[in-house]
């Protein structure tokens, strides 16, 4: 127990924490921004739109996270001259997260794809017959339903973003926890087994209320067939 006491007293893991949990928040909603652009993109009558789309999924669905964070510092930000502040820890937050929502909005797509797929064909032709264009019938009837069908997997590609978010650390973010846990490690390696317990149960902690939060909701607003 004194272990525990002295690291929480030596270091400040709560706003470790804290900051991988604002990487989720923002990653989370730019993603699922570009992921519905995506998904509308994917289910488009216009056949470069689907195109386009379908090889940003699978560019980004199988790229590692790892090489993309480090581009965006090697890359985007040293040979492109991508900058958001000039306070490098603010400069290299947002570069992490534009990673980040970069990465995970091919997965949201393919999670509200699955959620379309729920949706009966029947809906869409009734849109057409009362004369809805694509992008009527796309977000005032498809887009609701499958919603209401994606929240699991959603779910589940959210609970992923927060473990994604200690990559961060590949593109520079120095205060997250998996900087902090190896500063740790690297000063105190005589308490190492609370330092892996600290950032374990840590996650857990955050990670279970998502899930028992997407498995309710997904009972609550499954769609009655």
């Amino acid at each position: 127990m004194e272990g525990f006491i002295s690291l929480f007293q030596q270091y400040n893991v709560p706003a470790a924490f804290l900051v991988n949990l604002e990487l989720t928040f923002w990653s989370a909603l730019f993603s699922a921004i570009l992921g519905i652009v995506l998904v509308l993109m994917r289910i488009s009558p216009i056949a470069s739109m689907r195109h386009v789309a379908g090889g940003y999924v699978e560019f980004f669905k199988n790229m590692p996270l790892t090489i993309i964070m480090v581009f965006m510092v090697l890359g985007a930000f040293a040979q492109l001259k991508l900058s958001f502040s000039d306070n490098f820890e603010t400069n290299f937050f947002w570069l992490a997260v534009v990673g980040l929502s970069l990465y995970t909005a091919a997965f949201v797509c393919e999670s509200l794809r699955s959620g379309i797929n729920t949706v009966p064909l029947g809906q869409a032709e009734a849109a057409r017959a009362m004369g809805l264009n694509f992008m009527q019938s796309a977000t005032l009837i498809i887009m609701p339903q499958a919603l209401r069908g994606s929240v699991a997997p959603l779910g589940n590609t959210l609970i992923a973003l927060l473990k994604n978010s200690t990559v961060a650390a590949a593109a520079s973010v120095a205060t997250e926890t998996s900087s902090l846990m190896s500063e740790m490690i690297e000063f105190r390696p005589d308490v190492i087994i609370q330092i892996f317990l600290i950032f374990a149960f840590g996650y857990v902690i955050l990670i279970i209320p998502i899930g028992l939060l997407t498995t309710f909701l997904s009972n609550k607003l499954a769609v009655r067939r």
